[in-house]
């Protein structure tokens, strides 16, 4: 199982957008291109798709951008990866006993995700993301 890339490039522009919630400041394209190393294009599909899924909105003009829709703490991973990919898919049993054992794991793994994937928010991300960032100490002698 991997994280593909369209989940993990959402998930930084949305921290990104995260980051200037209540600030009334549009975020351009661009600059979350540029701070995130995402290809605009393709950032600029990721965050289209994100409109319609009612995570992000956007304000058109000169002084343009995307906004998050809902409160960072409000948006729960699962609803990022339901926009981009759908609902993550629960298996049918087979038909011999060693398919139904090994779809019946692979349904308990899929219930797991979900339910992770649910109990974290942006907020949690960005939180998580910054008790890693090197903090700046002065020292003084």
């Amino acid at each position: 199982m991997e994280l593909s890339c369209k989940i993990e490039y959402a998930l930084l522009a949305l921290m990104a957008l995260a980051d200037g919630f209540g600030q009334n400041e549009p975020v351009q394209i661009s600059q979350i291109a540029q701070d995130q190393a995402i290809p605009d294009r393709y950032l600029e599909q990721l965050l289209a798709t994100l409109r319609r899924g009612n995570l992000v909105r956007s304000q058109r003009g000169a002084k343009g951008g995307y906004f998050l829709a809902r409160s960072p703490w409000q948006i729960n991973l699962l609803e990022v990866w339901a926009c981009l990919e759908g609902q993550i898919a629960v298996t049918q049993a087979g038909d011999t006993p060693e398919r139904v054992v090994i779809r019946q794991v692979w349904q308990e793994t899929q219930q797991a995700t979900q339910a992770i994937w649910q109990g974290y928010t942006l907020k949690d991300l960005c939180q998580q993301r910054d008790s890693l960032r090197p903090r700046d100490f002065m020292y003084y002698i």
